[in-house]
């Protein structure tokens, strides 16, 4: 039998972990290099992929294995009797050196699934956090929840353990000397993102970003589950209600925190619209992703503004103001090549207008439309005859009125109109579109490409539609065609935190 470099092994255990994860565990069981092989690999991660409660479970008694004599005479002194203290055989591998991924909300749950009393929960954590943070293992992520209230930086072995830190993730609120702290060790940062719902007065958040000497993607996030709007303690108590005021004096503050990294920041996403004028000093800013869960009610044109030659590739909005849409994709360059659009149809003639001058070199298309939901299908042409390069347009409907769209009108657009290179489509509608109006855009496709259809719907299923698509695949008309029944919550936000 043939070998294969354990270098080569690596790298395609590393693709199958990307798209195939359950296949690694297979080939554990093939011989003894693939095992020490795939294992790093596997441990990388743990919280990578949901898991149940028994396999929590399981995975905290192999953290317990690891712990030290000295942790667990810790334990014992403080009356904690788990069965595991008195086992002493050391797992076959220090599985916990292969952590790089140290995400606290998921240990926190791993921890939690197991039936420990609430006065020792805190010892336990401590023992278990002395575990991780050594001078063994240096993590690439790091990920911190509300709630949490360990000085990491403090633990022996931190200053090593988080020296080469590349992503980043924490809520605003959690104790500022903790990120502080932090902010004297981490300066490798590449990705930042911040639940920015709720905060305090931010003064770590501030000093951890400006110390970051390689910053590149930057996400302020509203999380859709964050609390509603002010910060319990455990006592269930209002700590604090925040203002508007102050509120926007927070988001100002991060967004002057980048300034310093104007040449390195290529990707950026914000829950509000620009307080400040800090899109034109992004440079070279790449994708813009902008969904204001927050509003003010000032709104500054000149916040809109992107530098003279603005590299800007990719544009996501999430129900932005029409004026402050069409100003951003006037000031692009003519560079942007996909646009992520969830508006409510009003003044749809200025907006495509906007994209038809302005982005001749556009790729992809996402329209979700949540109101007027017909009043671009007009423009929709004139978009069609200038951005030739189109390849695939994603159209979102919530037409929860049975038969409010028109898709007989968009389709003989699509039919007629769609230049060479668009053949790529994809449907999402609450309520099916009937079969004569999909017949109808089959039957004058007029493109030399065969198309690519996906249709993805809540209600009134067709039973013909499989039998209608498979006809036209026979033909030519269709290459391929993908339909599916969708759930109702996963349509309605298109544009979902990853």
């Amino acid at each position: 039998m043939w070998c294969l470099n354990e270098d080569i092994l690596f790298m395609i255990f590393e693709e199958l972990n990307k798209n195939n994860r359950k296949s690694l565990h297979s080939c554990l069981l093939v011989n003894r290099t693939w095992c020490i092989t795939v294992i790093p690999i596997l441990w990388k991660n743990p919280g990578q992929s949901h898991i149940t409660e028994y396999l929590k479970n399981k995975l905290f008694d192999v953290i317990f294995l690891h712990l030290s004599e000295e942790s667990k005479n810790t334990l014992k002194i403080q009356g904690i009797n788990n069965h595991l203290i008195n086992k002493y055989q050391f797992p076959s591998f220090n599985y916990i050196n292969f952590w790089k991924y140290l995400d606290l909300g998921f240990l926190e749950e791993v921890i939690s699934s197991n039936e420990i009393e609430n006065s020792i929960v805190p010892i336990v954590k401590n023992e278990i956090l002395r575990l991780f943070i050594n001078r063994n293992i240096k993590f690439i992520h790091l990920g911190i929840t509300s709630g949490f209230n360990y000085q990491l930086h403090v633990i022996p072995g931190a200053e090593y353990c988080f020296s080469e830190l590349e992503t980043f993730y924490c809520h605003a609120e959690i104790d500022q000397s903790i990120l502080e702290g932090l902010a004297r060790i981490c300066k490798s940062i590449k990705k930042f993102t911040l639940d920015v719902y709720h905060y305090t007065d931010g003064s770590g958040i501030i000093k951890l970003i400006e110390e970051q000497k390689k910053l590149n993607n930057v996400s302020f996030i509203k999380h859709p589950y964050s609390r509603n709007n002010k910060f319990i303690d455990d006592n269930n108590k209002s700590i604090k209600l925040y203002t508007t005021i102050n509120r926007e004096s927070f988001h100002k503050s991060l967004e002057e925190s980048l300034i310093d990294h104007a040449d390195t920041v290529q990707y950026l996403e914000m829950c509000w619209l620009p307080v400040t004028r800090i899109l034109s000093r992004l440079v070279n800013l790449i994708s813009l992703d902008i969904r204001p869960y927050f509003t003010y009610t000032k709104y500054e044109s000149e916040n809109v503004a992107l530098p003279l030659i603005s590299p800007l590739k990719i544009l996501k909005v999430y129900k932005v103001p029409r004026n402050f849409l069409t100003n951003i994709i006037g000031n692009t360059t003519g560079n942007l090549t996909e646009i992520w659009l969830h508006y409510d149809g009003i003044d749809s003639k200025i907006l495509f207008q906007a994209i038809s001058h302005n982005c001749p070199n556009l790729r992809y298309l996402q329209l979700s439309l949540i109101n007027n939901i017909n009043s671009f299908i007009p423009e929709l042409e004139g978009l069609l005859n200038n951005c030739q390069l189109l390849n695939e347009l994603i159209i979102y409907v919530e037409n929860i009125i049975f038969d409010k769209f028109q898709w007989d009108k968009l389709f003989i657009i699509l039919a007629k109109s769609s230049p060479i290179n668009l053949f790529k489509f994809k449907f999402y509608t609450f309520w099916m579109c009937g079969l004569n109006d999909i017949k109808l855009f089959l039957d004058n496709w007029e493109n030399e490409n065969s198309i690519s259809l996906e249709i993805c719907y809540s209600y009134n299923f067709e039973e013909r539609l499989e039998d209608l698509l498979k006809d036209y695949k026979a033909n030519g008309v269709i290459k391929k065609y993908c339909y599916s029944l969708s759930n109702l919550n996963i349509m309605t936000n298109p544009f979902t935190y990853e």
